[in-house]
């Protein structure tokens, strides 16, 4: 493994990250708490917003954000309860995080953008276009949660919240087509001490509480989700299997499935180059 720091962290259940050199780190106040964010491209082009998952941050994306910023203005936000942004006390829901967006991008005084969210920032996407359309230009859904699964493994989604190394394993064997990582010692314990790092515990179980007592799902609102939809899925994703790719396609009228084979629930670290080539938007959601 070359002498670059190599860091790997959970998100929507974990993700795969390099330290690199950031774009431009902002923040903005927002019902009174602090939300951080990365800015890249020329602020006259054209709007995307970043959503990470669970446990995720904003360098999640950075893979993928060079070659976004050459056209687009690209923000990649700490959504609230994560990376450097605040933690407030409160109970957090998906419909918290679509407040939370409305105003972070009356802050920012953008009237519209493209949303692009992997799993659980997919969820928020998805309820946000619903919830605030005229607040979206087009949207990108990869490997996305917010669909009620036929049956709900509770035991799986607490181990999310890894603490041991066997949960890191498992969650590595969940998250990426590459079996490699969860047989790889030095990556299950830096995932482990990024785990410890991140701090964002409470975020995370107040999530998954949220999602017990069935709060915000998506299920009945596809249809009210009207804007130009593109759907990006790991073939591979052993936390959200593709076939939720295909009940979204279903039900958002218009939208485009593309489902990438040997890539699991994280394509823009697993395949980045893939990702950005299948993920430009005018190809696919003009």
């Amino acid at each position: 493994m070359k002498k670059l720091t190599i860091i790997f962290l959970l998100i929507a259940a974990c993700n795969l990250l390099v330290v690199a050199q950031a774009p431009q780190e902002k923040s903005a106040t927002v019902f009174g708490a602090k939300l951080r964010y990365l800015e890249a491209g020329d602020p006259v082009n054209p709007k995307i917003i970043l959503l990470h998952g669970l446990g995720g941050q904003a360098e999640n994306w950075q893979f993928v954000m060079p070659a976004l910023s050459a056209k687009y203005h690209v923000i990649a936000l700490d959504q609230l309860g994560y990376g450097k942004s605040d933690r407030p006390f409160i109970k957090y829901r998906v419909g918290t995080y679509a407040d939370f967006l409305d105003k972070f991008m009356s802050e920012l005084k953008i009237e519209k953008a493209t949303l692009i969210g992997n799993s659980l920032g997919g969820w928020i996407g998805g309820f946000f276009a619903a919830k605030y359309p005229a607040r979206v230009e087009k949207l990108i859904l990869v490997n996305a949660a917010g669909l009620t699964p036929k049956v709900i493994d509770y035991a799986k989604v607490y181990q999310l919240q890894s603490s041991t190394r066997d949960e890191v394993r498992a969650n590595l064997k969940l998250i990426f087509a590459n079996q490699t990582y969860a047989a790889n010692d030095a990556v299950v314990d830096n995932f482990l001490l990024q785990r410890i790092l991140a701090n964002d515990g409470y975020a995370v179980d107040s999530i998954t509480e949220s999602i017990k007592r069935g709060e915000d799902g998506l299920d009945g609102r596809l249809g009210e989700i009207k804007k130009p939809t593109l759907i990006v899925w790991g073939k591979q994703d052993g936390l959200i299997p593709v076939e939720d790719g295909e009940r979204f396609n279903k039900g958002i009228v218009g939208s485009q499935l593309v489902v990438l084979d040997n890539c699991g629930h994280v394509p823009m670290a697993e395949q980045p180059v893939e990702f950005v080539e299948n993920a430009y938007l005018g190809d696919h959601a003009a």
